[in-house]
Protein backbone atom coordinates (compact mmCIF):
# COMPACT_ATOMS: atom_id res chain seq x y z
CA UNK A 1 0.00 0.00 0.00
CA UNK A 2 1.25 3.48 -0.87
CA UNK A 3 -1.27 5.28 1.35
CA UNK A 4 -1.77 5.13 5.10
CA UNK A 5 -4.56 6.88 6.99
CA UNK A 6 -4.51 7.44 10.73
CA UNK A 7 -7.67 8.65 12.48
CA UNK A 8 -6.87 11.72 14.57
CA UNK A 9 -10.37 12.39 15.90
CA UNK A 10 -14.00 11.61 15.11
CA UNK A 11 -17.53 12.29 16.22
CA UNK A 12 -21.11 12.02 15.04
CA UNK A 13 -21.07 12.91 11.34
CA UNK A 14 -17.40 13.85 11.11
CA UNK A 15 -13.90 12.39 11.09
CA UNK A 16 -10.40 13.73 10.52
CA UNK A 17 -7.54 11.61 9.18
CA UNK A 18 -3.81 12.10 8.82
CA UNK A 19 -3.23 10.69 5.32
CA UNK A 20 0.31 9.97 4.13
CA UNK A 21 0.95 8.83 0.55
CA UNK A 22 4.30 7.54 -0.67
CA UNK A 23 3.29 6.95 -4.31
CA UNK A 24 5.56 8.13 -7.10
CA UNK A 25 5.70 8.34 -10.86
CA UNK A 26 6.10 4.57 -11.20
CA UNK A 27 2.88 3.86 -9.26
CA UNK A 28 -0.26 3.56 -11.34
CA UNK A 29 -3.16 5.78 -10.17
CA UNK A 30 -6.27 3.90 -9.13
CA UNK A 31 -9.84 5.04 -8.73
CA UNK A 32 -11.44 5.57 -5.32
CA UNK A 33 -14.78 6.94 -4.15
CA UNK A 34 -15.67 9.64 -1.66
CA UNK A 35 -18.12 8.15 0.84
CA UNK A 36 -19.06 11.56 2.21
CA UNK A 37 -17.99 15.15 1.79
CA UNK A 38 -14.21 15.48 1.90
CA UNK A 39 -12.15 18.61 2.56
CA UNK A 40 -8.47 17.68 2.62
CA UNK A 41 -5.79 20.26 3.46
CA UNK A 42 -2.49 19.48 1.73
CA UNK A 43 0.38 19.94 4.18
CA UNK A 44 3.25 18.49 2.12
CA UNK A 45 3.98 17.31 -1.41
CA UNK A 46 2.06 17.70 -4.65
CA UNK A 47 -0.30 15.46 -6.61
CA UNK A 48 -2.84 15.54 -9.42
CA UNK A 49 -6.49 15.13 -8.41
CA UNK A 50 -9.15 14.21 -10.95
CA UNK A 51 -12.85 14.06 -10.11
CA UNK A 52 -16.20 14.84 -11.73
CA UNK A 53 -15.69 18.56 -11.01
CA UNK A 54 -12.45 18.65 -13.02
CA UNK A 55 -8.71 18.09 -12.70
CA UNK A 56 -6.32 20.13 -10.55
CA UNK A 57 -2.84 20.03 -9.14
CA UNK A 58 -2.79 20.12 -5.34
CA UNK A 59 0.07 21.80 -3.50
CA UNK A 60 0.64 22.67 0.18
CA UNK A 61 -1.99 25.09 1.42
CA UNK A 62 -4.61 23.99 -1.12
CA UNK A 63 -7.85 22.20 -0.23
CA UNK A 64 -9.07 19.11 -2.06
CA UNK A 65 -12.88 19.12 -2.32
CA UNK A 66 -14.90 15.94 -2.74
CA UNK A 67 -18.62 15.17 -2.98
CA UNK A 68 -20.36 12.02 -1.69
CA UNK A 69 -20.46 9.16 -4.18
CA UNK A 70 -17.96 10.82 -6.52
CA UNK A 71 -15.18 8.68 -7.95
CA UNK A 72 -11.74 10.26 -8.03
CA UNK A 73 -8.16 9.53 -8.94
CA UNK A 74 -4.86 10.84 -7.58
CA UNK A 75 -1.61 10.70 -9.52
CA UNK A 76 2.01 11.46 -8.62
CA UNK A 77 3.68 11.65 -12.00
CA UNK A 78 5.16 15.03 -11.01
CA UNK A 79 6.80 13.95 -7.73
CA UNK A 80 6.67 11.33 -4.99
CA UNK A 81 4.56 11.53 -1.87
CA UNK A 82 2.19 13.90 -0.12
CA UNK A 83 0.52 14.38 3.24
CA UNK A 84 -2.97 15.71 3.99
CA UNK A 85 -5.24 16.53 6.89
CA UNK A 86 -8.41 14.98 5.54
CA UNK A 87 -11.74 16.05 7.04
CA UNK A 88 -14.76 13.87 6.23
CA UNK A 89 -18.37 14.86 6.84
CA UNK A 90 -21.75 13.18 6.41
CA UNK A 91 -24.32 14.94 4.17
CA UNK A 92 -26.57 15.83 7.10
CA UNK A 93 -23.63 17.37 8.95
CA UNK A 94 -22.68 19.54 5.96
CA UNK A 95 -26.31 20.48 5.36
CA UNK A 96 -26.39 22.10 8.80
CA UNK A 97 -23.23 24.05 7.96
CA UNK A 98 -24.58 25.20 4.59
CA UNK A 99 -27.76 26.45 6.26
CA UNK A 100 -25.70 28.91 8.31
CA UNK A 101 -23.42 30.19 5.51
CA UNK A 102 -24.97 33.31 3.91
CA UNK A 103 -25.61 33.03 0.18
CA UNK A 104 -24.88 29.29 -0.07
CA UNK A 105 -27.73 27.07 -1.21
CA UNK A 106 -26.08 23.97 -2.66
CA UNK A 107 -24.46 20.99 -0.96
CA UNK A 108 -22.24 20.01 -3.89
CA UNK A 109 -18.75 21.38 -4.52
CA UNK A 110 -18.48 22.65 -8.09
CA UNK A 111 -14.68 22.76 -8.14
CA UNK A 112 -12.12 20.05 -7.30
CA UNK A 113 -9.93 22.29 -5.16
CA UNK A 114 -9.40 25.65 -3.54
CA UNK A 115 -5.96 27.24 -4.00
CA UNK A 116 -4.07 28.52 -0.94
CA UNK A 117 -6.20 31.44 0.26
CA UNK A 118 -5.19 34.10 2.83
CA UNK A 119 -8.54 33.69 4.59
CA UNK A 120 -7.76 30.01 5.26
CA UNK A 121 -4.10 30.43 6.29
CA UNK A 122 -4.67 30.84 10.06
CA UNK A 123 -7.05 27.86 10.15
CA UNK A 124 -4.70 25.55 8.29
CA UNK A 125 -1.73 26.52 10.47
CA UNK A 126 -3.82 25.86 13.56
CA UNK A 127 -4.95 22.48 12.22
CA UNK A 128 -1.41 21.38 11.38
CA UNK A 129 -0.18 22.48 14.80
CA UNK A 130 -2.98 20.45 16.40
CA UNK A 131 -1.86 17.41 14.44
CA UNK A 132 1.79 17.84 15.44
CA UNK A 133 0.98 18.39 19.13
CA UNK A 134 -1.66 15.61 19.23
CA UNK A 135 -4.30 18.13 20.34
CA UNK A 136 -7.19 15.86 19.29
CA UNK A 137 -9.80 17.82 21.25
CA UNK A 138 -9.32 20.78 18.90
CA UNK A 139 -10.40 18.97 15.76
CA UNK A 140 -14.18 19.06 16.19
CA UNK A 141 -14.12 22.86 16.25
CA UNK A 142 -11.43 23.08 13.57
CA UNK A 143 -13.43 20.79 11.28
CA UNK A 144 -16.50 23.00 11.55
CA UNK A 145 -14.52 26.16 10.91
CA UNK A 146 -12.65 24.71 7.92
CA UNK A 147 -15.84 23.26 6.41
CA UNK A 148 -17.68 26.57 6.78
CA UNK A 149 -14.80 28.52 5.26
CA UNK A 150 -14.40 26.05 2.39
CA UNK A 151 -18.13 26.04 1.57
CA UNK A 152 -18.20 29.85 1.52
CA UNK A 153 -15.00 30.16 -0.54
CA UNK A 154 -15.99 27.47 -3.04
CA UNK A 155 -19.39 29.06 -3.64
CA UNK A 156 -17.89 32.46 -4.45
CA UNK A 157 -14.75 31.34 -6.28
CA UNK A 158 -14.27 32.50 -9.85
CA UNK A 159 -12.47 29.89 -11.92
CA UNK A 160 -10.47 30.51 -15.05
CA UNK A 161 -11.67 28.86 -18.23
CA UNK A 162 -9.82 25.76 -19.35
CA UNK A 163 -7.53 23.41 -17.47
CA UNK A 164 -3.73 23.64 -17.38
CA UNK A 165 -1.87 21.04 -19.42
CA UNK A 166 -0.07 18.16 -17.73
CA UNK A 167 3.20 19.67 -18.88
CA UNK A 168 2.39 22.93 -17.11
CA UNK A 169 1.26 21.04 -14.01
CA UNK A 170 4.58 19.18 -13.98
CA UNK A 171 6.55 22.41 -14.26
CA UNK A 172 4.67 24.01 -11.39
CA UNK A 173 4.87 20.88 -9.23
CA UNK A 174 8.65 20.86 -9.63
CA UNK A 175 8.82 24.56 -8.74
CA UNK A 176 6.58 24.06 -5.69
CA UNK A 177 8.86 21.32 -4.35
CA UNK A 178 11.89 23.50 -5.03
CA UNK A 179 10.34 26.37 -3.06
CA UNK A 180 9.43 24.04 -0.20
CA UNK A 181 12.98 22.73 0.04
CA UNK A 182 14.57 26.20 0.05
CA UNK A 183 11.79 28.33 1.55
CA UNK A 184 14.15 29.94 4.06
CA UNK A 185 16.43 31.17 1.24
CA UNK A 186 15.85 33.79 -1.49
CA UNK A 187 14.43 32.17 -4.63
CA UNK A 188 14.32 34.26 -7.80
CA UNK A 189 11.64 34.03 -10.48
CA UNK A 190 14.32 33.85 -13.18
CA UNK A 191 15.97 30.91 -11.41
CA UNK A 192 12.70 28.98 -11.12
CA UNK A 193 11.81 29.69 -14.75
CA UNK A 194 15.24 28.56 -15.93
CA UNK A 195 14.84 25.24 -14.09
CA UNK A 196 11.58 24.61 -15.97
CA UNK A 197 13.03 25.74 -19.33
CA UNK A 198 10.52 28.59 -19.77
CA UNK A 199 10.67 32.36 -19.88
CA UNK A 200 10.02 34.18 -16.58
CA UNK A 201 6.79 35.68 -17.94
CA UNK A 202 5.44 32.35 -19.16
CA UNK A 203 6.44 30.64 -15.92
CA UNK A 204 4.78 33.33 -13.80
CA UNK A 205 1.54 33.08 -15.78
CA UNK A 206 1.59 29.27 -15.68
CA UNK A 207 2.36 29.09 -11.96
CA UNK A 208 -0.48 31.44 -11.11
CA UNK A 209 -2.91 29.49 -13.31
CA UNK A 210 -2.00 26.13 -11.77
CA UNK A 211 -1.30 27.05 -8.14
CA UNK A 212 -3.76 29.93 -7.72
CA UNK A 213 -1.05 32.40 -6.64
CA UNK A 214 2.32 33.70 -7.78
CA UNK A 215 5.62 31.99 -6.85
CA UNK A 216 6.50 34.81 -4.45
CA UNK A 217 3.09 34.62 -2.77
CA UNK A 218 3.55 30.86 -2.40
CA UNK A 219 7.01 31.39 -0.89
CA UNK A 220 5.64 33.88 1.65
CA UNK A 221 2.71 31.58 2.46
CA UNK A 222 5.10 28.71 3.09
CA UNK A 223 7.33 30.78 5.37
CA UNK A 224 4.42 32.26 7.35
CA UNK A 225 2.69 28.89 7.71
CA UNK A 226 5.82 27.26 9.12
CA UNK A 227 6.35 30.20 11.46
CA UNK A 228 2.75 30.00 12.70
CA UNK A 229 3.07 26.28 13.45
CA UNK A 230 6.32 26.86 15.36
CA UNK A 231 4.84 29.75 17.33
CA UNK A 232 2.19 27.39 18.60
CA UNK A 233 4.50 24.43 19.22
CA UNK A 234 7.70 25.94 20.63
CA UNK A 235 8.99 28.48 23.15
CA UNK A 236 11.57 29.93 20.78
CA UNK A 237 11.74 33.69 20.51
CA UNK A 238 9.70 35.32 17.77
CA UNK A 239 12.85 36.76 16.21
CA UNK A 240 14.51 33.33 16.02
CA UNK A 241 11.44 31.83 14.36
CA UNK A 242 11.23 34.73 11.91
CA UNK A 243 14.90 34.52 10.89
CA UNK A 244 14.88 30.74 10.52
CA UNK A 245 11.74 30.96 8.39
CA UNK A 246 13.58 33.20 5.94
CA UNK A 247 12.72 36.73 7.06
CA UNK A 248 15.76 38.96 7.46
CA UNK A 249 13.88 41.74 9.21
CA UNK A 250 11.65 41.26 12.28
CA UNK A 251 9.44 44.25 11.50
CA UNK A 252 8.76 42.87 8.00
CA UNK A 253 7.87 39.49 9.49
CA UNK A 254 5.53 41.10 12.05
CA UNK A 255 3.82 43.17 9.38
CA UNK A 256 3.32 40.27 6.96
CA UNK A 257 2.23 37.88 9.71
CA UNK A 258 -0.38 40.35 10.93
CA UNK A 259 -1.67 40.91 7.40
CA UNK A 260 -2.12 37.19 6.68
CA UNK A 261 -2.97 35.77 10.11
CA UNK A 262 -5.00 38.73 11.33
CA UNK A 263 -2.92 39.46 14.44
CA UNK A 264 0.66 40.04 15.55
CA UNK A 265 2.87 36.97 16.18
CA UNK A 266 2.97 37.58 19.94
CA UNK A 267 -0.81 37.87 20.20
CA UNK A 268 -1.23 34.81 17.99
CA UNK A 269 1.03 32.74 20.26
CA UNK A 270 -0.67 33.85 23.47
CA UNK A 271 -4.24 33.44 22.20
CA UNK A 272 -3.65 30.03 20.61
CA UNK A 273 -2.04 28.68 23.75
CA UNK A 274 -4.75 30.18 25.88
Amino acid sequence: MTTSAHTLASGRGWQVLDVVCTAGAADRPFEEEHRGFCIAAVTAGTFRYRARQGTAMLAPGALLLGNPGTCYECGHEHGAGDRCLSFHFGPAYVEQIVADVPGVKTLAFGTPRLPPLPALAPLLAEAEAARETADTDAFEELGLRIAGAAVAAASSAVHAAGSPSRRDQKRVAEAVRRIELDAERPVSLAELANETATSPYHFLRTFRHVAGMTPYQFLLKTRLHRAAVRLRRSDETISAIAFEAGFNDLSTFNRRFRRVMGEAPGAYRVRRRG
